[in-house]
């Protein structure tokens, strides 16, 4: 059977055979799921799953398809069959719509969780386009395409991806990043492990993150960001927001009011419709108040300079005091007490709220409304 063949070549064809053999001992094999169940729009999809990735899609017809891709690794202690029966999956139709379940068996979980990186799952859902879904998984992320109805999310190690949608969100991972295009609705989004991102939102904003930055394009309601671990930027906001983080910048276009802290980095508000109290350890204040204050508002910094632009007519009282720099103004206002570089107190157009300016390691400005601002209105009444 060799004749012809030398020592090398016999043993390239041996060392061919064996890695073969390897690689199909090694090989995934495929054992799908798929089922298909008539509903009404307008139900609801429940999955609750111990392993995962979890994939929505949307189309015109009144049918929940479901495909379960499974994918099982060979050369494990135990044999593909028995992986694949740990992990029990089962299905409810009503007229409620479709749960499913995907469950370790109490008995088994000690060898699932030896065997457990051997398996491969996913789920591929189409639903109706005016559907309620509620997804639950333990092992991976979770992406859901455009939709009207509610949008229930969690999962524990993985990303969540959120198309458009026409209601409210509510989403929650430890271990991913989120990115949502939209809602026409309330939207309160939570992560341990990473950054979140939203578009525009007809609704108020709850976006809370210990471990990334925040960016929100625009939202008719309030917006409470809140983040340990990165910056956080805001586009427009019709009510007020709320923006605290301990690892970096805050900026804001504009928004109805402003409460925003941080201990590292600068604070930027374009335009603020009414009150604002800003705080920092670590970075510049600037901001625009671009109408009448209800309350009393307060610009603090330890590591840098304030500079506020007033709305014309602005009817407020000022306390200003730079330690280690001076306070200018460029707005008309009756002084009261002594005149000094570093202080500065008085009113303006009568007094009102107290504005209170303060600064540790930099000046403190007091500007008309910008430049900008000025042509945006003459560009409206042309």
């Amino acid at each position: 059977m060799w004749m012809g063949f030398g020592k090398f070549q016999i043993m390239l064809i041996l060392q061919s055979v064996l890695f073969a053999g390897l690689a199909i001992a090694d090989a995934a094999v495929e054992n799908n799921i798929e089922r298909s169940f008539q509903v009404a729009s307008g139900g609801r999809l429940t999955i609750d799953a111990e392993r995962g990735s979890i994939e929505v899609r949307t189309a015109d017809r009144d049918f929940v398809d479901v495909e379960i891709e499974r994918k099982v690794k060979r050369g494990g202690k135990w044999s593909v069959e028995e992986v694949l029966e740990d992990l029990a999956i089962t299905f409810d139709h009503s007229d409620d719509g479709v749960t499913i379940r995907a469950e370790y068996d109490q008995e088994n979980r000690r060898r699932w969780n030896r065997e457990r990186n051997r398996l491969r799952i996913k789920f591929l859902i189409t639903v109706p386009q005016r559907y309620n879904v509620d997804l639950k998984t333990l092992g991976a992320g979770i992406s859901i395409g455009d939709l009207e109805g509610e949008v229930r999310s969690q999962t524990a190690g993985g990303n969540l991806q959120i198309g458009s949608i026409k209601g409210p969100v509510w989403g929650q991972t430890t271990g991913g990043n989120i990115k949502l295009e939209g809602t026409e609705g309330d939207v309160d989004l939570k992560t341990s492990g990473g950054g979140i991102t939203i578009g525009s939102v007809e609704g108020a904003i709850e976006a809370i993150t210990s471990g990334g930055s925040i960016r929100i394009d625009e939202a008719t309601g309030s917006v409470n960001a809140k983040t340990s671990g990165g910056g956080i930027t805001i586009g427009s906001v019709g009510g007020a927001v709320e923006a605290v983080t301990t690892g970096g910048s805050i900026r804001i276009d504009r928004a109805g009011g402003v409460n925003a802290k941080t201990s590292g980095g600068g604070i930027t508000v374009e335009e603020v419709m009414g009150s604002i109290n800003a705080k920092t350890f670590g970075g510049s204040i600037k901001t625009y108040i671009s109408r009448q204050p209800e309350e009393g508002c307060s610009l603090e910094t330890s590591g840098g300079s304030v500079t506020a632009y007033l709305v014309e007519d602005i009817a407020i009282d000022v306390e200003a005091q730079a330690s280690g720099g001076h306070v200018s103004t460029d707005v008309p206002i009756i002084v009261q007490g002594k005149i000094r570089e570093n202080r500065l107190q008085g009113a303006i157009n009568g007094g009102g709220p107290v504005l209170k300016l303060r600064t540790f390691g930099g000046n403190i400005r007091l500007h008309p409304k910008p430049i900008v601002e000025s042509r945006r209105e003459n560009e409206k009444t042309r």
